[in-house]
Formats: structure tokens, C-alpha cells, sequence
């Protein structure tokens, strides 16, 4: 105890000493007596001359004589106390950055400004609704300083120094994109075993893991993403564990630092330095949100062989600990100064323990509605908010499930647009989600799961695919920048364009939600991140505000099917007119123009385009196509489509087919697989296909083997094998795979050398289809992304069969010999048309523009190689006119409109070998075909006579 407080105490005693003698007088009723008054005045006096040379006593002993100082506080409890101030905290406080704020926490020093000059921008504000138009913006000290015109900015000049001025001429302006869920950094780009941290497989529950640690800086994708506009990225764990480990969120531009910790945004630790500025450790930033990455369903009870129900007790018994520690902890800091034992800190549940204080941010990988019903429940018994559910595809059928979560707000729903039926949980995803969602008042938001099977320079799309199936536009950029930013816990400093936010601002060619929208800059933190931007200068129409579509029947219908509408035509007919055609891109090399027309089909043929008065029927339907246009049938290659319903269901695929190679030592007694014996048909990503304009897609066996098989052409409308016209061509082209999967490459092309040059019997299946393959009969297609490869297969090409007729599919390298490939007449069917290099085999891939003048079949087509595009996913066979459109909204110094829809026609049945004969089908379209809002009206399939309307 100090002195001032002995002292008081003291002085506490002769207080209550002298109050005694007069309660006694008062008490006794003598009070006015003078004898008695004069005694007890003397008493008085004495005490208090006494009390007084008490107290001079005492200051003199305790300068002489002082008394021991009080024990140090052990250090346990002094550092149990400042994990009770932490905890105490609450969770972090939500407090908007202001003009006010003029430096970045991220500012590099020496960064100049930016004076945006002339901009529209879509800044995010009145509910994503507010477009400024001829708008400047001054980016300086890493943060938004000035928005507003000429006159505002130049004002501020003075002190920012160096100033570099961008004229953009009206260009669209948005804040930058922000991914809720990518993997990037965690698995990385091109995949290799030594990049491979998304997944942990020694358990299931394991919340103490942390993607920072695993995060990779020298990840391809980092340069691909910054050209999508990416920004800002929540870097989770992978899905294989119900609770994989905590998340953290970074930005995408390298650092002088160049280290994981460097590129985060709020971190929720930081360094801290000791007096003499050696490194002090590790603090909690109390006011930086944490995140956690959690998995229900198919995913954890594949990887642990578990059911739903072990899955949900996990969640149970995990969220039990993390509470019983929580708990611990309280009572520690109810009374520190008694605690004989330190602070309890278990570092495998103090993760948990802070989710159920509010200071974590839970991201749930959560598809199905029984598994969305469980983790709310579990939300509810331990009482934890949920930020968002993702992928969720069948959040759509249970809106007011998610809004009984716990928390004061609704989780977000972080969805893909039409990434679905790739396993069970996914087959009721749909594509007008987003906008139910919406309409239901949820926090819509479109992400990646980068790398795959979205690559987050693409999530633009996304939100455009979204927007085309009816999410308004306001809502769905927000899906990309406001929502997500909300989502994460940090709109306070990202997601808008507002002053003294971070400069993360995304510069257009176009309005970002047009087919092929592509950023001519992406800033972060106020720097340029695109070196010598190759921009594609766009038209007047694609600078407009898009329309969303107008889908309301078909969203009512999956809503009230559960998930699974009836995607059959519902109207067929014999004779159609259709008015308001713009244009024919039916035969011939080069599109029809025929505004205003009317073109008039009966028993499935055109038989008259223009005026057609005299061939109207009064009573035939008339479709009013809107400037529209008809176009040849579409066709898919490359994907399993036809040969598997759903992608991770084994019981709905063909399987793999035998590999020949391991027949017999004599690889050439083997047999050859057809996949006409294997086709399936009225599966959903078929009907969806047809639905899209695909009216055929060509198959070949699913196979690891040098020779996969013989190829099968089929119509995507047909119900069952037998019915007339499903079955085109089941004798197509032969499918060889030249990757080193399970065999060298070398090998594998000393078994086709040998095979060419007739070392096999000719009586058997694998030598009668490699001799007519070696003559130029039977084309063959050779599935390879590796320069290296295909420079293999021109050798063998001119040495062994210098008529072979191949085609490479995949060939994401091609663009290296390029003229090689040309000068053979070897064409190549690029898959995906936007890819991005996965594998060591496609690491020199092509990006395109921004980053390079041309992207991959623009380059091969000016080489003069013959281009056609294929699909790597069932699911994505329905995007096939959206991927020819956006090649030539990015190329069109290459392409005409005619010629990019060739690269999914008229070029892919060259280079498959398919007879033109067949080609009978077409598509009618309402509005632009090379338009997010174009849509399918009319599909004549092929070998049919009737017209299936949409």
C-alpha cells in the first residue's frame, strides 16, 4: 500500500474514535450540561493534539523507515490481463474511413498520384444505383483523395507532388473487384505437388491452421487476376475439411517486402518491437476481423468416409470446446489477481472460442438445403454469426432459412453463375439464383474458387452471366465490390469509390458487365499494376448500361420444381415466321444483312427471307426476334457431355475407358473404344445446351490412354440413342492423349510411331483406324497443351504420315509454333478459349488483352492456322456463344462477327471431320448474339423437321 493511502486510513480511525464520546453525551441526554460540555471539549483537544504527533510520528518513520514495496504483479497474470482487454474488445468497430484520411497504412513512399481525368464511374453508393458522369479522380497517398471535376482536383496539386494525368474520354471507372473466395497463393498456378497448401488431410476439424502459411508469392495467377481487375481476395483453406483453418485476406500487387504478411489488408496480428527495436513478438489487432473457412456436406464426408451426420456432430463437438474454453476465459478475467494458473490459451480452439465472441468472420462451403439447415442450427446452439455461405447452390429454394441464422444480418450468398451438376449437391444449382436471392433481400455475391473452376480474372463475368439471367446491374457489380467488401468486413476502406477509401480503382474498355469487358488498368494502392496495357478500343454500344434479362417464368418454374424445371421444349412447331431479323449467319463466309426482315420457315427449312408476304400463313406463329438474327446449330467438344450426367457420380458416366496399352505386352493386339456405345442422352447439361443454341456436341471415350478412342457426333435434343437423328456420326475421328499422366510422353509417342508406319495387324481394330489415319482418311484429334508435344507430333507428321490430318485440342502452347503448325496444316481446337495456365504443360499460355496484344486464337488465326474452340467442362457448353463472342469483342482486327461464330460451327467440323451434309440445324436468337442480352427464341435440331421455341 502507498502512503497517501495509509495515511487515509489513519485519519479514518481518530474520526471514528471521536465521534464515540459525543454519541455517548448525546445519547445520554447530557448534552447541555456545562460540566460534562467542558470535559468532553478538553477530551477533544487532547485526541486530536495526540492524533496529530500520531501522524507527524508516522511521516517521519516511513521517510526513515519505509515500509516494503507491494509484490510485482507475476508476469502470467500481467500478460493474462492483456488477453482480458483483447477479449473484452467486442468485436471489431465498424468505422467508415473519411476525406479525413489522406495515407494508406499501405502507402509505398514515393508513389505518385494519379489524376483520373474524365471518367463514368459507378461508385458504388445508393445501393449501386450512382453513375457520375465526366468525373475526375485524384489518387494520392495510396487512398481515394478527390472526386469530383477539374476545378476540385487541381486545388490539391499543389501538395501531391508528382501527379501523372490520365485522360480516359468517358471510360468506365469502377472500384476494384474483391474475390470472397479464392484459393490463390494456396494453390497455385501451374499446379505442382510443391505448390499444393489448400488442404490439410489430417483431419477434419482443424480450425488452428492458417492459409497465410501456406500462401505462395511467385503464383502465375497474381499478373492474370490484376488484368481481370481483381483487387482484393479472401485466401481461404480448401474444402476437405469440415473446419479447414482460418482465412486471411490480401491484395494482389507484390510489395517491396514481397511477403505473404506484407500483402494482407488488415491483419488481425501484428509484429511489435521491444525498446532496444529487436522484434517483440506477436499482438491481436482487436479491431481487424479474423475469418474461417468451414465445409458441410459431400466434400469432408468423401475425404474422412463420413455421412452428414458425423459432419454436423463434428461441427458440434469442436464448437463445445471452443465455448468450454471461451468460458475459461471469462472466469480468468473475472478475477485475475487471484488466478494461480496463466491465462487459458489453447491454441487449437482459440479460434472458435473467438468465432462465438463475434470476432471472427465464418465463409461455410454449403450447397444443399438439408446441409444449410444444419450448420443454422449449429449457428443457433453456439450462438456464432455466419458472414456467408458458399457456392450454396440451393440457397435459392430456402431463403428464409438463411435468414433465421444467428447474428444481427442474414449471411451473405456467394454463388458461381452457372458452375453446376458437377456432383450431387450442385444438380439443382440455377442460374437465375442471384436475382431470387436479391429479390428476397440477401447479400448476393459472385466468386471464383480460383484456380479452378473460375479463374478469378474472369469473375467479371460472373456477375455479367448474373446479370444476363436477371440480377439488375447495380446489384451485380455490387456482387463483385460492395457486396463481397461487406461480406469481409471491410467496406469501411474497400468495395466504392469514395474519398479516403483505398485507391483500388479498376479503369474499363467497356462497360464492364458487355461480353468481353476487359480492364485497360488496374490500380492498387494508387499504383498502375499493368505494364504497357494492349487495349482494345470498343464500340459505342458496348459503353451503354446492359438490360438484365428478362426470366421471370423461368425462375418462378425452379423455384416451384425445387431445382429440377422440366428443360424440354414445351412448344414445337411445324412453320414459324420470325420478324425483326438483323442478320443471317447461315452459309456462306461472311453474315446476311437483313434489317427489319422477316424470314418464314416451313417443315424446319428457310424458305424465304425480306418482304415474304406471299409465304405467310395467317395462322403461323410469329416471333419477333428484336434485331436478332439466325445462326448455324453450335457445337460442343472437349467436355464429357453425353458421356457422364453428373461429373463425381460414377453410377451416371460411361466410366474410363480400357487402356490398350495394357492389353497384352504387344500393344498392338488391343482393342478400340467407341463412344457411341457409351453415349447417354437427356441429361441436363445437354438440355441446357440445346437450350443455349449447342444443337450437337461431339464425345470421345474418357481415357488416360495414348488411344482414347473413336468419337461419336450427336444431337443434344435427342431423348434416347435410337430416336432418328440422335446419333450423327458414330464413326468420327480418332482421339489420341499425348499427356504424361500415367505414361512419358516419349513412350507414348514411340507406341503411335510404331502404329503409323503399320507394325499391326490389319485385321485388328487398332491397326485398320491407325492406317486410315497414317492415309488422311480418318482425321485425328490429339489432346496436348505442351509446345514440346506438339513439336513431337510435326516430326512424326513429316517423317511417318505427312498426310494425317490432325487437330490439337486443348493446345493452350500452340501459339509457340505457330507457323509450324500452319506450314502442316495442323489445326487446333483452343480449350478452353479463355484458359490460364493450370499445368506445367500449359505454364506459356497466351493471356490476351490487357497483357498481350492478341489472345491465343486470335494469334493462330493470323498465323494462318485453322482456329475452332472447344469446352473442358460439361457445365460450360451452354457459355459456347458467349466464349465466340467475347473472342471477338477482344479481337476484332482478327475476327469478323461470321468468322468467330465459325470457331464454334463451320471450323469444327473441319478440323473433326464432321460431313456438312448433316448440317441442317440452326438457331434462331432474340437481340445481339454477340450480347450478354442475347438469348435463344427458336432451335431447329439437326435431322428434324420440327422447331423447338423457347
Amino acid at each position: 500500500m502507498g502512503i497517501y493511502t495509509r495515511i487515509g486510513s489513519i485519519k479514518g480511525v481518530e474520526e471514528s474514535r471521536l465521534a464515540s464520546p459525543v454519541e455517548d453525551v448525546e445519547s445520554a441526554g447530557l448534552k447541555d450540561h456545562p460540566r460534562r460540555a467542558t470535559r468532553s471539549a478538553v477530551i477533544r483537544e487532547r485526541l486530536l493534539i495526540g492524533g496529530f504527533a500520531a501522524l507527524l510520528y508516522l511521516v517521519w518513520a516511513w521517510t526513515e523507515f519505509p515500509f516494503p514495496s507491494p509484490k510485482p504483479v507475476p508476469k502470467f497474470v500481467a500478460d493474462g490481463i492483456k488477453q482480458c482487454d483483447i477479449i473484452a474488445h467486442g468485436p471489431p468497430k465498424k468505422v467508415h474511413f473519411t476525406k479525413d484520411r489522406l495515407v494508406s497504412d499501405r502507402y509505398v513512399p514515393g508513389t505518385g498520384a494519379v489524376w483520373l481525368k474524365n471518367a463514368t464511374l459507378w461508385t458504388g453508393e445508393n445501393d449501386g444505383e450512382e453513375i457520375l458522369r465526366g468525373a475526375d479522380v485524384l489518387l494520392d497517398g495510396g487512398v481515394i483523395r478527390r472526386i469530383g471535376h477539374s476545378s476540385d482536383i487541381r486545388e490539391l496539386l499543389v501538395t501531391s507532388g508528382n501527379v501523372q494525368e490520365v485522360e480516359l474520354n468517358g471510360a468506365w471507372v469502377t472500384p476494384g473487384i474483391v474475390d470472397l473466395h479464392s484459393h490463390q497463393g494456396d494453390s497455385a498456378i501451374p499446379s505442382l505437388n510443391g505448390y499444393d497448401d489448400g488442404n490439410s488431410l489430417k483431419g477434419s476439424v482443424q480450425p488452428w491452421l492458417r492459409s497465410l502459411d501456406g500462401f505462395n508469392t511467385h503464383d502465375q495467377s497474381f499478373n492474370l487476376s490484376i488484368a481481370g481487375g481483381i483487387t482484393t481476395s479472401l485466401v481461404l483453406p480448401g474444402s476437405a475439411n469440415a473446419i479447414g483453418g482460418q482465412a486471411f485476406v490480401f491484395k494482389a500487387r507484390a510489395t517491396y517486402e514481397n511477403t505473404p504478411s506484407s500483402m494482407q489488408v488488415e491483419p488481425p496480428y501484428r509484429k511489435v518491437a521491444h525498446t532496444n527495436g529487436s522484434i517483440g513478438g506477436w499482438v491481436r489487432e482487436p479491431d481487424h476481423w479474423r475469418h474461417i473457412k468451414h465445409a458441410c456436406g459431400e466434400n469432408p464426408a468423401r475425404v474422412y468416409g463420413q455421412t452428414r451426420m458425423d459432419d454436423a456432430w463434428d461441427f458440434r463437438k469442436a464448437y463445445a470446446k471452443g465455448r468450454e474454453l471461451k468460458e475459461k476465459q471469462d472466469r480468468w478475467c473475472a478475477s485475475p489477481s487471484t488466478q494461480t494458473e496463466p491465462f487459458p490459451l489453447d491454441l487449437e480452439w482459440e479460434a472458435l472460442a473467438d468465432v462465438i465472441r463475434g470476432n471472427v468472420k465464418v465463409n461455410t462451403h454449403c450447397y444443399e438445403a438439408t446441409d444449410l439447415d444444419s450448420f443454422v442450427r449449429v449457428s443457433n446452439e453456439f450462438e456464432f454469426a455466419v458472414a456467408g455461405f458458399h457456392h450454396a447452390h440451393e440457397t435459392y429454394l430456402v431463403p428464409d432459412l438463411l435468414k433465421s441464422a444467428y447474428g444481427p444480418e442474414p449471411p451473405a450468398v456467394a454463388l458461381f453463375a452457372l458452375f453446376a451438376r458437377y456432383k450431387e449437391e450442385a444438380y439443382r444449382g440455377s442460374e437465375f439464383a442471384p436475382r431470387i436471392l436479391a429479390d428476397a433481400g440477401l447479400n448476393v455475391v459472385m466468386k471464383s474458387d480460383h484456380p479452378e473452376p473460375i479463374s478469378s480474372r474472369f469473375l467479371i463475368f460472373e456477375a455479367a452471366q448474373a446479370h444476363h439471367y436477371g440480377l439488375n446491374f447495380s446489384q451485380a457489380l455490387g456482387s463483385v465490390t460492395t457486396h463481397p467488401a461487406h461480406a469481409m468486413g471491410m467496406d469501411h476502406r474497400l468495395g466504392f469509390l469514395r474519398e479516403g477509401y483505398d485507391a483500388d480503382v479498376v479503369v474499363w474498355d467497356s462497360f464492364p458487365l458487355t461480353l468481353g469487358a476487359t480492364p485497360r488498368q488496374t490500380y492498387i494502392d494508387g499504383i498502375p499494376q499493368i505494364v504497357n496495357p494492349h487495349v482494345v478500343d470498343k464500340p459505342v454500344e458496348a459503353q451503354q448500361v446492359t438490360q438484365s434479362g428478362d426470366y421471370d417464368r423461368e425462375a418462378r418454374e425452379a423455384v416451384q420444381s425445387r431445382g429440377d424445371p422440366d428443360l424440354h421444349p414445351h412448344e414445337s412447331v411445324d412453320d414459324v415466321v420470325f420478324v425483326n431479323v438483323a442478320q443471317l449467319y447461315l452459309s456462306g463466309s461472311v453474315a446476311e444483312q437483313a434489317a427489319g426482315s422477316k424470314v418464314v420457315v416451313r417443315g424446319g427449312k428457310v424458305v424465304c427471307t425480306g418482304e415474304c408476304e406471299q409465304d405467310v400463313d395467317k395462322d403461323m406463329p410469329v416471333v419477333d426476334l428484336k434485331g436478332g438474327s439466325l445462326t448455324r446449330g453450335l457445337i460442343s467438344v472437349g467436355s464429357p457431355l453425353g458421356l457422364a450426367g453428373i461429373d463425381m457420380e460414377e453410377v451416371t458416366s460411361d466410366g474410363d475407358a480400357y487402356d490398350v496399352t495394357s492389353v497384352a505386352a504387344d500393344v498392338l493386339d488391343g482393342i478400340l473404344v467407341n463412344a457411341a456405345d457409351g453415349i447417354s442422352f437427356d441429361y441436363k447439361n445437354q438440355l441446357l445446351a440445346y437450350r443455349h443454341g449447342v444443337t450437337s456436341a461431339v464425345a470421345f471415350p474418357t481415357s488416360s490412354s495414348v488411344i482414347a478412342g473413336i468419337s461419336v457426333h450427336y444431337s443434344t435434343s435427342a431423348l434416347h440413342p435410337l430416336e432418328s437423328g440422335a446419333i450423327l456420326n458414330d464413326d468420327g475421328a480418332l482421339f489420341i492423349k499425348l499427356d504424361n499422366e500415367d505414361m512419358s510422353v516419349s513412350t507414348k509417342l514411340a507406341v503411335l510411331r510404331r502404329l503409323l508406319l503399320g507394325k499391326a495387324e490389319q485385321d485388328t481394330e487398332v491397326g485398320e483406324v491407325l492406317q486410315k489415319v497414317a492415309s488422311g482418311e480418318k482425321p485425328v484429334v490429339v489432346v496436348t497443351d505442351k509446345a514440346d508435344v506438339m513439336a513431337g507430333l510435326v516430326r512424326l507428321k513429316r517423317k511417318v504420315a505427312p498426310k494425317m490430318k490432325i487437330s490439337l485440342l486443348g493446345a493452350l502452347e500452340s501459339w509457340l509454333i505457330a507457323d509450324d503448325l500452319a506450314k502442316e496444316d495442323i489445326g487446333v481446337i483452343v480449350t478452353p478459349p479463355r484458359g490460364q495456365p493450370l499445368t506445367w504443360s500449359s505454364r506459356r499460355h497466351l493471356p490476351g488483352p490487357p497483357l498481350t496484344s492478341q489472345s491465343l486464337p486470335a494469334y493462330l488465326a493470323s498465323r494462318g492456322v485453322r482456329v475452332a474452340i472447344g469446352t473442358d467442362w460439361a457445365w460450360k457448353a451452354p457459355q459456347t456463344r458467349l466464349e465466340a463472342a467475347w473472342i471477338y469483342a477482344n479481337n476484332p482486327e482478327v475476327f469478323d462477327k461470321f468468322s468467330a461464330l465459325s470457331l464454334a460451327t463451320g471450323n469444327l467440323r473441319t478440323l473433326l471431320g464432321l460431313s456438312d451434309d448433316s448440317a441442317d440445324d440452326w438457331v434462331a436468337w432474340e437481340g445481339d448474339v454477340f450480347s450478354i442480352q442475347g438469348r435463344v427464341r427458336a432451335v431447329k435440331a439437326p435431322s428434324r423437321a420440327r422447331v423447338d421455341l423457347f
